[in-house]
């Protein structure tokens, strides 16, 4: 007898993100609910929901941030034998650290700004960064998402106070690089279209991402093929060299001389009509729901297969 799987949304969590991922597992999961048997569970603390079921559910996560995103639930997941969409634990783990990341995306050619990693207990000295970087930086925490915790400095001053304040955890300082944010959705491997975000403010920090009408987006954005083909080719890169599985965000600027600085990988990036994703899908003709039923397709396949093995 064929099984036919429920998928389980699971969303909230324990990060800074909890908010934001209750309104992606939700939105994910009315449009799921068109096309498979779905279930929403709200996650409360770091562990596995009551009620899942390796013989009959299929996991799609919007867990944001730590525990979700790192690694921690996909390897409850497996270790449970729980099929899950999206990329595996060592991925999640990698992705989830911006240093180990970028690192991973330059073996395939895929640059970022310069940078200095440090922790908290080891911070570098301000003359040592200024004479390595400059005075026009980001700082940003190596391990979160939605650009919590990023700032933006100007000069020796307002870095010493920067790092002054930080009093826990693994950082990461980067040249600003001046230019067009663009954000690449990443499907089995292949890029979508190519998203440009103009943030107001002119940074696309947590603000700018989460109030209402505090950025404009474009999708597809507006440049040359050339510039299009270039990002899609590096988010492509970028997706492989760090090992990911079904789907993505990949995160650029562009500089002013049209210069790709990778940013980041989005293992798990919001999931409401109005995010990234769903805007880059749009690009290439996938609407909210089809895009939802093709985020789910592996890992329902990978269920099949289990359940075939152990018939």
């Amino acid at each position: 007898m064929k099984t036919e799987p429920i998928i389980a949304v699971l969303c909230g969590g324990t990060s800074e993100e909890r908010e934001v991922s209750l309104g992606s597992g939700r939105a994910s999961a009315v449009a799921l609910a068109r096309s498979f048997p779905t279930r929403l569970f709200e996650i409360n603390e770091n562990a596995l929901p009551a009620g899942l079921d390796p013989a009959r559910h299929v996991v799609f996560s919007t867990l944001h941030g730590t525990f979700g995103e790192d690694g921690g639930m996909q390897s409850l997941l497996a270790a449970a034998g729980i099929q899950h969409a999206g990329c595996d634990a060592a991925s999640s783990a990698l992705t989830m650290d911006k240093v180990r990341t970028k690192q991973a995306a330059a073996t395939r050619g895929v640059r970022g700004a310069e940078s200095v990693a440090f922790t908290a207990d080891k911070k570098p000295a301000v003359d040592e960064v200024v004479a390595r970087l400059g005075e026009q930086l980001i700082v940003k925490p190596s391990n979160e998402g939605s650009s919590v915790g990023l700032a933006i400095v100007n000069n020796r001053a307002q870095l010493a106070e920067k790092l002054a304040a930080i009093d826990r955890g693994a950082w990461l300082i980067e040249t600003r690089i001046f230019g067009r944010e663009l954000s690449v959705g990443v499907l089995n491997g292949r890029a979508m279209g190519v998203v440009e975000i103009r943030p107001k403010s002119g940074v696309y920090d947590f603000a700018s991402k989460y109030t209402p009408g505090a950025s404009e987006y474009f999708a597809p954005a507006p440049l040359d093929a050339a510039v299009t083909a270039a990002a899609q080719t590096a988010a492509a890169a970028a997706f492989a060299a760090c090992g990911c599985r079904d789907y993505a965000r990949v995160d650029f600027m562009l500089s002013a001389k049209n210069e790709l600085f990778f940013l980041e990988i989005n293992t798990l990036p919001g999931m409401k009509e109005t995010s990234l994703l769903p805007m880059s899908a749009r690009c290439v003709g996938l609407d909210f729901t089809a895009l939802v039923r093709e985020l789910v397709a592996p890992a329902l396949a990978r269920f099949r297969a289990a359940t075939a093995t152990k018939a």
